[in-house]
């Protein structure tokens, strides 16, 4: 089903829809929603490792910015069923990740890939590590035994992730992230000049001042906030755990020929 080759922009869009990694995606409104009121809330495990303080506190706030960037629906009254995400956001979110993946290649900077999404977004971040690489960029090797209250902080296929009782583990947390910048500060090696990662990986890497851009879903309002502060520079909105990985192969052939890394 997934179209090969590097699909045209039109050609995303509709291929984004017929998967529903955009469009009417599968993750419900209610549930939309409901983080919105628990981010809103002070629940930390959806500030995804960053430090909001009281500055999102109104959960309407929190549904403009969801509305404005990801194009979910802005009715607040709107409260069950479908939910979207707009395919042209999506699209020109890859094109805003593209070049700063451009600049990375351009000055052939230390990039550090993470997931806290494995079954979803391993094979984007790991094919994106491999086009920077080939592009002359470091991609960072995360320092060995580190581990958080949840696991190890593993690295497969140049990407960090968490294992847990030898399975890669979904986390919405920032510790594995805080795990890495602090062993590389302790084995005294430069942090990286930017991270590609999605959840609390990107959120923690942006609030410790590193430059960071990931992806999102409808459901994690946090990092969509942190772009709109400025802390994170560029988040993509997608549903980040569709039917098949292979469905988001035309993404990422898109955002490497837009960054310009495709090789000939």
């Amino acid at each position: 089903m997934p179209i090969s080759g590097t699909p045209s922009r039109a050609e995303l869009v509709d291929h984004l829809v017929r998967t529903r990694i955009a469009g009417d995606v599968a993750t419900p409104r209610e549930n939309n929603l409901s983080h919105y009121r628990q981010l809103a809330n002070g629940n930390r495990h959806y500030w995804l490792g960053l430090e909001l303080g009281d500055r999102w506190t109104d959960e309407q706030d929190v549904l403009a910015v969801m509305a404005e960037r990801v194009g979910v629906n802005d009715d607040a009254e709107h409260r069950y069923g479908q939910d979207t995400i707009d395919p042209e956001l999506t699209v020109s979110a890859l094109e805003r990740m593209a070049a700063r993946l451009r600049k990375a290649a351009d000055g052939e900077q230390r990039v550090l890939f993470a997931t806290g999404h494995p079954g979803g977004l391993l094979d984007v971040h790991r094919a994106t590590a491999a086009a920077l690489r080939a592009a002359g960029c470091e991609i960072v090797v995360i320092p060995d035994g580190l581990q958080t209250e949840e696991g190890y902080v593993m690295q497969f296929a140049d990407v960090a992730v968490l294992e847990h009782g030898a399975t890669l583990w979904h986390t919405h947390s920032g510790e594995p992230m805080k795990a890495i910048l602090t062993g590389l500060e302790r084995e005294g090696r430069p942090l990286p000049d930017l991270v590609v990662a999605d959840h609390g990986w990107a959120g923690y890497a942006g609030q410790h001042g590193v430059d960071s851009v990931g992806y999102a879903d409808c459901n994690d309002p946090a990092l969509f906030l942190a772009e709109s502060e400025g802390t994170v520079q560029v988040v993509v909105p997608l549903d980040d755990h569709v039917v098949s990985p292979r469905h988001y192969d035309p993404m990422t052939a898109y955002l490497l020929d837009q960054a310009g890394l495709v090789q000939d």
